[in-house]
């Protein structure tokens, strides 16, 4: 079963789904899932109960699903007047949603689980606020990567052309970057979101409104359980590489790491989105995902 939260935030409302768990297996700690750059939170769910978010419902957690102010069904909708970017999520939007999720499921401690770009905001959101790690039991990414150090003629067209500086042009002329409108990714990028990913993907992980420095606080504070998956045909967005260099930044010693691939084991060399959409992946690593989850419990 699925229900649609609404939390008041600024001028509109964040949206957060609500995944409910198997009540037989019911167990654990509440998970919140958070989507990446372009995106929003049906990656991990559908309707009709596909994705992650509804896999591990059934086996009986509590998932709750994050669309960033903008995204998804969030309110309102990305447009020329829009003005908020990443630091936003980080400061405003990812504390509100676990605050909420915190009452809502009467939990002490939430799992974080993220896509891609969501990966970074999550950790960002971390190692910034103290009151945020008191509340944060695991830390699991797919694909998520704060740098694209790889070189490659695909990373050069995808990143260097056209997000670097195609994506921009657009973002001036439209006022945002609408996805929908070019029909690419799932959902709309607005232009402050779009520079500020671009800075932290060539540059430093600093913020650019107040100098914080991520990655030297990252290196002060103790990581809950993470685990990082990464996809062998994830060749730009999430190159294996790139999801270890970030792994390496945060001084995530004790991380666990994981590369979706057949000479692995798994079923398929999965690609930045198949690891999460694939039809494989039910029965191959999100099984995997269930057991993380379940050995925290112990």
């Amino acid at each position: 079963m699925q229900q649609s939260h609404f939390i008041p935030y600024r001028n509109g409302r964040l949206h957060i789904r609500h995944v409910k768990a198997n009540p037989s297996l019911a167990k654990g700690m509440p998970i919140l899932m958070l989507h990446g750059a372009m995106s929003n939170g049906r990656v991990f769910y559908s309707a009709s109960g596909k994705g992650l978010g509804c896999y591990l419902a059934r086996q009986g957690f509590d998932v709750y699903i994050l669309d960033t102010a903008g995204r998804g069904l969030s309110e309102p909708k990305i447009s020329a007047a829009y003005s908020l970017g990443q630091t936003e999520v980080i400061l405003e939007q990812l504390p509100l949603a676990n605050e909420f999720i915190l009452s809502h499921s009467s939990a002490s401690k939430v799992h974080w689980c993220a896509h891609s770009w969501g990966g970074v905001l999550m950790a960002s959101c971390y190692v910034r606020l103290a009151k945020v790690r008191t509340q944060v039991a695991s830390f699991v990414t797919f694909g998520s990567k704060r740098t694209i150090k790889i070189k490659s003629l695909r990373k050069t067209m995808m990143v260097d052309l056209f997000w670097n500086r195609l994506a921009p042009f657009l973002s001036k002329v439209d006022g945002y970057l609408a996805a929908d409108k070019y029909r690419m990714g799932m959902d709309n990028e607005s232009r402050q979101s779009l520079r500020q990913t671009i800075d932290w993907v060539k540059g430093d992980w600093v913020d650019c409104h107040d100098n914080f420095d991520y990655a030297a606080a990252a290196r002060q504070v103790t990581w809950p359980p993470c685990w990082f998956l990464a996809a062998k045909k994830d060749r730009v967005l999430g190159n294996p590489s790139d999801v270890q260099d970030m792994m390496g930044e945060c001084q995530m010693v004790a991380a666990e790491y994981t590369l979706l691939a057949k000479h692995r084991g798994f079923k398929r060399d999965y690609t930045h989105a198949g690891m999460l959409t694939d039809k494989s992946a039910v029965d191959d690593h999100f099984p995997l995902v269930k057991s993380w989850y379940d050995s925290l419990a112990k």
